[in-house]
């Protein structure tokens, strides 16, 4: 019998439930999840009870956080899984890395650009190997746009308009919890749009070149609200009487996953999920334009809003023989409120081609399902289940994870400075793969 992999989780929280579940389940007979690793044990012991009682595996042994290196020692999984906040991510997949492991890491690789260099300096160093979960390359929809750009559908491309439309139940949810500290995620430009960023490099086989960009918080926040007349404010809706009425309220004791994994877990770290979106002490942004440009030429603008009455997004990509235009509309979600199978998962889709000359047509695209529009489960089924040919090259590596979040970092610096950046000045990166 084939020896299964092992695994380690570092990070309890909300992401990890996404590979925990899948290993104690579809890929049972191929991965084994050996521990857990976080700094709080309340959580690390729920991520237990439903190893146990919902899916009948034994319990994973747990470490806290700075015992992490005496888990490697003792455990020594074969892969190091990543879904601790954000601004962690360099420490523990470097550490991963020095002592052998190979790293699964949740997006984004990083925050900021010395992180990123650290990062590709310990994979050199020591000839690891780093995966970033990428799961949007994955949805059946996000890979026909590959295949037709490398049919030449649209001919060479020349530019890419992307605008990404969070709503008022998950793009809010980014406003109460540590993403709303711009130390912790690096904002929503590297935190979020790392997806978005990725899939145009993907797509279009190039490397971001330089990136402007604007951003502010113009909706979220205390004086945001204030300005708009807003007089009852709170510091966190749990218990609070003026949070009864808000729909911007999370109320951690009315969701039972919610309660067990943050509330009770509150006395050993003070972390607060639910914080008021309109209170002081944000500092990232809700309103964001960025322009790219790429080494091929093409040129991107990009825009992110995390107030909009829907989710989803519209994309249109111009090219030297046509125009394809998709729009996506997604299920919302709040992170580890519900079905995980629902977050982001399609509610309608439509991908359309206009030829330079000709009638324009729909492009049938498969149904995904699952979570992010079916990507989820695809990226699963090539993480952990039996390895396949992949003629769309989904799998994302260090590399593909610092083309991503330069772009995010770059334009953190533009709306900073009001100037362009030039990421070569941030990082030398390496050509795509295509370019290659």
């Amino acid at each position: 019998m084939k020896r299964r992999k092992t695994y380690v989780i570092v990070g309890a929280g909300g992401r990890s439930r996404f590979f925990c579940s899948a290993i104690a389940t579809d890929y049972r007979d191929t991965s084994e999840l050996l521990a857990l690793c976080d700094v709080n044990q309340t959580r690390m012991d729920y991520a237990n009870r439903q190893l146990t009682e919902k899916y009948g595996c034994p319990a994973a042994a747990t470490y806290k956080a700075e015992d992490f290196d005496r888990m490697l020692l003792e455990q020594k999984p074969d892969t190091v899984i990543v879904t601790s906040v954000d601004r962690t991510h360099h420490t523990y997949i470097i550490r991963a890395l020095e002592k052998g492991c190979e790293v699964i890491t949740e997006k984004p690789m990083t925050v900021d650009e010395d992180k990123c260099a650290e990062i590709l300096e310990a994979v050199h160093r020591t000839g690891g190997k780093v995966r970033v979960a990428f799961n949007y390359r994955y949805a059946p929809h996000h890979t026909k746009v590959r295949e037709l750009i490398g049919q030449g559908a649209i001919g060479e491309v020349f530019s890419v308009h992307f605008e990404w439309l969070l709503n008022t139940k998950h793009g809010a949810d980014y406003f109460r919890r540590w993403h709303r500290d711009k130390r912790n995620s690096g904002g929503l430009l590297v935190h979020k749009s790392t997806h978005h960023f990725d899939l145009v490099s993907y797509w279009i086989g190039s490397a971001p070149d330089s990136v402007f960009a604007y951003g502010d918080l113009l909706f979220y926040g205390r004086e945001n609200a204030e300005r708009r007349g807003v007089t009852r404010f709170y510091d966190r809706a749990t218990g609070h009487p003026a949070a009864e009425d808000d729909p911007f309220a999370l109320h951690l004791d009315r969701n039972g996953r919610l309660k067990a994994m943050y509330l009770e877990a509150e006395h050993e770290d003070g972390y607060k999920r639910d914080l008021s979106v309109f209170s002081d002490g944000i500092s990232i942004e809700d309103t964001m334009g960025v322009l790219v440009r790429y080494r091929n030429r093409a040129i991107l603008t990009y825009a992110l809003h995390a107030y909009s009455p829907w989710e989803g997004y519209r994309i249109a990509i111009n090219g030297s023989r046509g125009r394809l235009e998709m729009e996506i509309i997604e299920q919302s979600y709040v992170n580890s409120g519900g079905d995980k199978a629902l977050e982001g998962a399609l509610k309608n889709k439509s991908l359309r081609i206009w030829p330079m000359f000709g009638a324009p047509y729909e492009v049938e695209v498969e149904q995904g399902q699952g979570g992010h529009g079916g990507g989820d489960p695809a990226l699963l089924r090539d993480l952990f289940g039996e390895p396949a040919d992949d003629p769309y090259h989904r799998a994302a590596n260090h590399e593909d994870g610092a083309r991503s979040i330069l772009v995010g970092i770059a334009a953190n610096h533009a709306i900073r400075t009001g100037r362009p950046v030039l990421v070569d000045d941030l990082i030398k990166l390496p050509q795509t793969r295509e370019s290659r």
